[in-house]
């Protein structure tokens, strides 16, 4: 038996390989790159960074604010807060 045509029908279990999908530039068009990227040779002077320590400690310390140019005056406090009080209560309950 064969089909319209004469031939003999392929094998039983025979599928034929899928085809390979387009690829990028295919799918969505464009011109594809004629050779690899390479970086251009300019030579360029590395930027510098400045960075200011600035000590932090029980006084107020005056500064620039690095974001917006702002002088400001640091300050800290020293407060014990929720969780401190929660920790000396099971500390005390416990030991």
């Amino acid at each position: 038996m064969g089909d319209k045509n004469g031939s003999a029908p392929p094998p039983y279990g025979f599928v034929p390989p899928p085809s390979a999908p387009p690829s990028y530039a295919q799918a969505v068009g464009g011109v594809p790159p004629v050779s690899p990227f390479t970086p251009s040779q300019h030579t360029t002077v590395p930027t510098a960074i400045v960075t200011t320590v600035v000590p932090i400690g029980p006084h107020t310390t005056h500064m620039i604010c690095p974001s917006c140019h702002a002088e400001i005056n640091t300050q800290t406090r020293t407060e014990p807060g929720p969780i401190a009080y929660l920790s000396g209560l099971v500390i005390a309950l416990l030991g």
